[in-house]
This record gives C-alpha cells, structure tokens and sequence, in this order.
C-alpha cells in the first residue's frame, strides 16, 4: 500500500512539475513573445504571468493590454513564426533602430508592436503600449460587440467550424465591398479629370483612357481597405485570418503597384503635353525613356513588398543586388559609361531631334537617343548608331542650332561684260534677295569680288530663314533661276573654263564676240521684269 501510494505521489508531481515547466522567461524577444502568447492559450490560460511582459503598469492594466495585442495580432491574423524571432539576449536591429535594443516581430504588415531591451529583459515597448489601445479599436470598432448581443442563438451555430453568422457577415461585407469599387470607380474618375483640367487646361480625350485606367485601381483599392478594416470584426480563428489577411496584403501590394503604373502613364502624359508646347525636340524623346525607367522602378518596388510579405528580408535582396550590381558594372563597364553619357546629353542638350549635326565622321539628322546609343541618318539614309559615352566626349557642330543657314558662292561672267552690265547684273541679283521671301532681306552681300582665270567673280552670300535642310535646297533653287532668268534678259553670259586666240586680220570672217547692249532704259526694264515675274512666283507672306 505505503508504494502504491509513493508511486501516486511521484506521477503527480512529475505532472506538476511538467505544467511549471513553461515559466516567465524575459530574457531575449523569444522568450517575451513566447511567454505573452504562450500563457494566453486556452490550455495554458495564466494572464497574470502573460501582464509579465509589460513593465510598469499595474498587473489589472497590463493584463488587459496583453489580451488585446494578442487579440489584435490574432484579428489580423499575425502568426508568430518563434523559429524566426531571435533568441539573442543582446540583439539589435542595426537595419532600423541602429544600436537600439528593439525588435519587430511584423516590420512591414503591423510596425507598431515590437519588444523592446529593458536593463537585461525584453518587455513590449512603450511605443506598444502606448498605441495598442488605438490599434485595438481600429481593429474591433465601438458596435462590433454591438452587433454581437444581437445575433440570436441560431446564428451561433456551426457549418465546417464556421458560425452561420460569421458567413452571412461575409457574404454582406463582399456585396458591399463590389459596391464600394463602383461607386468610387466613377467618383474616382470625376474627380481625376477635373484635377486634369484644371493642370492643363484642356479637355483632351485622350486623357480620358488614362484617367479610367489609373480610377479603377484606386477604387480597388478603396475596396480591399475597406474589407481589410472590417474582416477582423468576424472573429474568424488566427489560422483563418492568416490566410486571409495575407491574400488582401497581397491585393494590396498588387494594386497600389498597378496604381502607380496608371500614375506613371498619367504624369508622362502631362509631361508629354507640356513638351510638345517647346521646341525642344529631346524632351520629346525623354519621355519614352523616363516613363521605362520609372515603370520598372515601380515594379520592382512591388516585387520586393511581395517577397516581404512571405518573411524574406528585403535588406538581404537589396545588399546582394548592390553586390551583384556593382559586379555586372565592372564586367560592362563600356554599357555605365554609355549610360552615364545619354545622362550627360540629356542634361548638357548639345542636340535636338531632328537636329542636322556633324559629330567626327558622322553628318546627318539626329532620329532617336537611346539609354546606349544615339541614331544619326546620313544624307543617304543610312543610319549610323553612335555609343553616347562617345557622342558625349567629342566635338558636336550642330547645325539646327543655327539661327539662319548662310549660303555663299561666286558667279562667273565672261572677261568681255561691259562694266555696265556687271553694275546692273549685280544690282539685279541684290534686288532678287530682297524679294525673296526665305532669305534675310537685311543682311546679304553681292559684289564683284575679284579676276578668276576664267572668269570675272561676283561674290552672292546669302542667309536663308529656314533651318530644315529641304526647304534650304528649294530656296536656293528658286534664287538660282531666278538669276539666270536675270543674266538672259541683260544678256550677260556666264563664263566657263576655256581659252581665248585672238587673231586681228582675218579676210572676209566676223569676230566671234558678243554684241551687248548697254543702253540703260533697256537694262532698267530687264530688271524690273525679271522682278516683277519673280515677286509673281515667289510671295512674301505678310
């Protein structure tokens, strides 16, 4: 008898001893969040040693705040992975407190719970303590116990462990939350297209397929927010809510990516306006490039949120990007350098598009700038493709940033014109740029210059308004013919290389010399029908 009842004593103390095994353990944020949790299990129910965790505050109020972290962590469903959360008693967290004893065990999804070192214990921070109450009612507002004392005992009853409440509750909240995106999807556009007339003054339809692309995400968004603030009110077990929270966190991630996307198209709209109000033809081409660059940053932002949604460091990812980064750099440096000169031309705008520029070897129009290269097309159509980092370091002589396309040649008349008809050619020909409608009439020069070998030389330089090389080629065209039209009626013949045996007697033969006429009522009427068909042809505009 005397063993069987030391054999009783022993198993029921080894079974006490095993239910004290778990005790306040505060010795690193493990322990403090295990001991929180741990001791607010149903199996395991001892708040007084759960309010542990809480330093400071009476043991009735730190009780009552444990409870509600733990409901709030559970409402949003937040499950404490302990295989993540470190056992270190001198841990830091260098990436966002620097050298300050502090951990967060939900950094992106809930950042104001956190553990906090305490002398040589880790308890809940006061930041936590301060604002769980505020969380808390966000989470669970002022009626959700309202509406519970209303449901009726029916409603408590079960299908798959699920109340019937809490499914007709959810059946209501997805109507409502299908309302929402509709009502604030139109709301949303109105209220975008008059914030875009109101920028730009304008109603350009355009804008219109924009502004519907970037309304509907926002009113998804609106949506998601308003499902996520009021799910939590279900009650829905931590296992439920973990998945369900985690699928809105990740609608959440995925529509405010969508939505700077739209957001990106909207503003390089708005740019893309405002840049075709200058003449300066690159900013044109910048905007294609900007609107790449800043859609790719948006989603890779997005990515990176999505990963630390699933618990992977984000500061790990961006640390091996930066490794792998500089690495790629080093093995493409030709590609940086590249890079760095379509920023250098960008800012530096030696060139426009459409520009005519000499750059080395290379003439010809300015099509397209790239992130590597630059398209130049010759005056052949061939298309040289020119490395920025190149085009950055030589020498640009860019001929559309000429304020007038300046022409000069010499005319040659033969050694025998008369002076007088040499003063009324070149009378003829100023009057001739004068009239012209593409040439500055305020600034030219026609003169007789000079003795060629061949020829007697009047210098023509003239300044054409036009700076596309097209309507340069018409205008000289135009000048030209109306010069030979010019020497034809003064009868003044324009020379060519050739040699002159002059013989004095020659029985019976005439001298092969020209006859001109020098009488001057005669030159002033040439030259003012040759005017007059000019002015005819060529118009000024007023």
């Amino acid at each position: 008898m005397r063993k069987i009842f030391w054999l009783l004593f022993l198993v029921s103390f080894t079974i006490n001893a095993q239910k004290d095994s778990v005790r306040v353990d505060l010795s690193n944020p493990n322990a403090t969040l295990y001991t929180h949790l741990y001791f607010l299990q149903s199996d395991s129910y001892q708040p007084k040693k759960s309010a542990k965790t809480i330093l400071g505050l009476p043991e009735k109020e730190a009780i009552k705040k444990v409870v509600r972290i733990k409901k709030v962590l559970d409402g949003k469903g937040l499950y404490v992975d302990f295989n993540k959360v470190p056992k270190n008693a001198n841990y830091k967290d260098t990436v966002r407190y620097s050298s300050y004893g502090k951990y967060t065990p939900f950094p992106q999804r809930m950042p104001e719970i956190s553990v906090e070192k305490i002398e040589n214990k880790w308890y809940y921070s006061s930041e936590t303590v301060a604002k769980i109450d505020s969380l808390y009612n966000a989470v669970f507002p002022w009626y959700v116990q309202k509406i519970q004392d209303f449901i009726p005992e029916f409603g408590h009853k079960k299908l798959w462990a699920i109340e019937y409440w809490q499914l007709f509750s959810v059946l209501i909240f997805m109507v409502l939350t299908v309302l929402i995106f509709f009502v604030f999807r139109k709301l949303t556009f109105v209220i975008l297209n008059k914030i875009q007339q109101k920028i730009t003054k304008t109603t350009d339809i355009t804008f219109d397929q924009s502004l519907k692309k970037l309304a509907r995400p926002i009113s998804l968004l609106i949506a998601i927010s308003f499902l996520d603030s009021v799910f939590p009110s279900l009650y829905f077990s931590l296992e439920i809510n973990k998945w369900v929270f985690l699928f809105i966190d990740i609608a959440k991630v995925v529509f405010w990516t969508y939505v700077l996307i739209n957001l990106v198209h909207v503003l390089m709209k708005f740019y893309s306006v405002f840049t075709e109000k200058t003449h300066n033809r690159l900013d044109d081409q910048l905007s294609p490039i900007l609107h790449n660059f800043f859609v790719g940053l948006v989603i890779f932002i997005g990515i990176l949120r999505l990963v630390a949604l699933f618990g992977v460091d984000t500061t790990t990812i961006l640390a091996g990007a930066t490794i792998g980064g500089l690495a790629v750099a080093l093995a493409s440096q030709d590609t940086v350098k590249n890079l760095i000169g379509t920023i250098m031309i960008f800012l530096d705008k030696p060139f426009h598009i459409e520009d005519w520029i000499e750059a080395g070897e290379v003439v010809g129009t300015v099509e397209k700038v790239g992130f590597r290269s630059t398209s130049v097309r010759a005056a052949d159509t061939s298309v040289y493709q020119i490395p920025n980092s190149k085009l950055s370091e030589i020498v640009i002589n860019n001929k559309g940033l000429r304020l007038f396309r300046r022409y000069n040649t010499n005319l040659g008349l033969r050694y025998d014109t008369p002076p007088e008809l040499i003063e009324a050619f070149v009378k003829g020909v100023r009057e001739i740029i004068i009239a012209h409608p593409e040439t500055r009439s305020d600034s030219y020069n026609v003169e007789f210059t000079g003795f060629g070998d061949s020829a007697l030389l009047v210098m023509v330089n003239v300044y054409f308004k036009s700076l596309a090389w097209g309507v340069e080629q018409s205008s000289k065209h135009r000048l030209h013919i109306a010069i030979v039209k010019l020497a034809k009626e003064l009868g003044v013949d324009f020379a060519f290389p050739s040699t002159t045996v002059t013989i004095e007697h020659f029985p019976e033969k005439q001298g092969l010399n020209p006859k001109y006429n020098t009488d001057a009522g005669r030159i002033d009427t040439a030259i003012t029908k040759v005017l007059e068909e000019f002015n005819k042809e060529n118009p000024k505009e007023d």
